[in-house]
């Protein structure tokens, strides 16, 4: 090697080099590749996408690869520096050379290459692949052979070779949606983070309670009952027997009408239209209750207990809107009868008011683990029937108890929520005078 020119050996070394920085930067380009991007370009047709892609499935043999030619190009970089360095300094070039050659390999063939490549993987990954497919074929002998020893190696140490899982949780799904940005539009990110937690909600967490539900009484007189079909503002209507325990059917408001405006109708001629009941567990999740809607044909069910009596009744337009939100123009009228602001800025709520609906309409973030309604939640929180002028906190939201009728929380008054930390110390419940 002495008979070298100084030149060559510069430029050989330069060369080297060059690859050490190909072999670092595929590397790091092919590990920072999105998943789930590679596979939309593989099934979209990119070919480095899909050469990058088979070269993914055994990444022990890839890699291996990689620290074969890298490894040896650092090596043979060391040793041509170590020549030049003896043929310019003599045994102290030996020293010289190590420093700068570990400061050139540092800069231009580690941090330079696997900083570009962590930043712009796919332009750097793709074209890598062609080349590092073509190296895989000639020294795949020799790449079998390291990962035989490495992998038995690790076999004797009780670590073992895990099969992929690419799969993703639901908060894992959640975070990536969250992650998008702008390449997803705001109201787009809601409504898939919606249907992510319909899983996790339940029909008796949206139905309108049994109290609420509008139905036809046909124990009563035929006059009132077409003057209820005409003024009704549901398209389906449960019709039962003296109370909602007795339902037998329901009715759908276009058929109705078709019937009642002909002369001479009456009630049994309502009763040939009324189509059975649809009745559900009140545990079934939103996601399930979905599925089922479409493949029953259905889009009203009442809700059962674990005895079979009627708690509610949910739509499938209630299970719409957890996704979409609210249907209608202006949120707040969907709630003006159990929501009433006032001028200092308080809301007046009914106990009835359902939480996951005032939580929607109303931009809030009451509890909804376990109670249902306004009612329930402080019952739930305060452990016995409370006094009118109770005051607690629920949420960070101060709520203070207007009006009790019999057992239940008639109406209560909600504040704005409270923005800075409450503290175990603090008092949550105080008597009002």
């Amino acid at each position: 090697m002495n008979d070298i020119p100084i030149s060559a050996l510069f430029s050989v070394l330069g060369v080297l080099v060059l690859m050490s920085g190909f072999f670092s930067g595929s590397e790091t380009a092919l590990v920072s590749l999105n998943r789930y991007r590679l596979r939309h370009l593989v099934n979209s047709g990119h070919k480095g996408a899909k050469v990058a892609s088979k070269l993914l499935l055994r990444p022990d043999r890839l890699f291996g690869l990689i620290l074969i030619f890298n490894n040896f190009v650092n090596i043979l970089a060391s040793a041509i520096a170590t020549v030049i360095g003896l043929k310019l300094f003599g045994e102290a070039g030996i020293a010289i050379a190590t420093g700068i050659l570990t400061f050139v390999i540092l800069i231009f063939a580690e941090v330079t290459p696997k900083t570009y490549a962590a930043q712009h993987p796919e332009q750097l990954a793709f074209p890598a692949a062609y080349i590092l497919k073509f190296l895989m074929l000639i020294f795949y002998p020799l790449v079998y052979f390291i990962n035989m020893i490495t992998n038995g190696l690790l076999t004797l140490f009780g670590v073992h070779r895990s099969a992929d899982n690419d799969s993703l949780s639901p908060e894992e799904l959640r975070t990536i949606v969250n992650e998008t940005g702008s390449l997803i539009p705001a109201k787009h990110q809601k409504m898939l983070i919606n249907i992510l937690d319909l899983e996790a909600v339940k029909v008796e967490d949206i139905m309108i309670s049994r109290n609420e539900i509008v139905g036809l009484d046909m124990s009563e007189e035929w006059e009132e009952i077409l003057e209820q079909l005409t003024h009704s503002l549901h398209t389906r209507l449960p019709v039962y027997e003296n109370d909602i325990d007795h339902i037998f059917g329901v009715v759908h408001l276009k058929k109705a009408l078709s019937i009642i405006t002909k002369p001479g109708s009456s009630k049994d001629d309502l009763k040939k239209i009324i189509a059975q009941c649809y009745f559900i567990p009140e545990a079934t999740p939103l996601n399930k209750q979905l599925l089922n809607f479409q493949q029953n044909k259905r889009r009203t069910a009442l809700v059962v207990d674990e005895y079979g009596d009627i708690q509610g009744m949910v739509t499938l337009e209630d299970i719409l809107e957890e996704i979409v939100g609210e249907f209608t123009t202006d949120p707040a009228d969907t709630l003006m009868k159990e929501v009433h602001p006032q001028d200092d800025g308080t809301i007046l709520v009914d106990g009835s008011a359902n939480i996951r609906e005032l939580n929607r309409i109303m931009d809030w973030a009451l509890p909804t683990s376990n109670a249902k309604t306004i009612n329930g939640l402080l019952l739930e929180y305060l452990e016995s029937i409370p006094e009118p002028g109770t005051s607690v906190l629920i949420g960070n939201y101060p709520i203070e108890i207007k009006q009790i009728a019999g057992n239940t929380v008639k109406t209560v008054i909600i504040s704005p929520q409270l923005h800075q930390e409450v503290t175990p110390d603090e008092v949550e419940q105080e008597e009002m005078t």
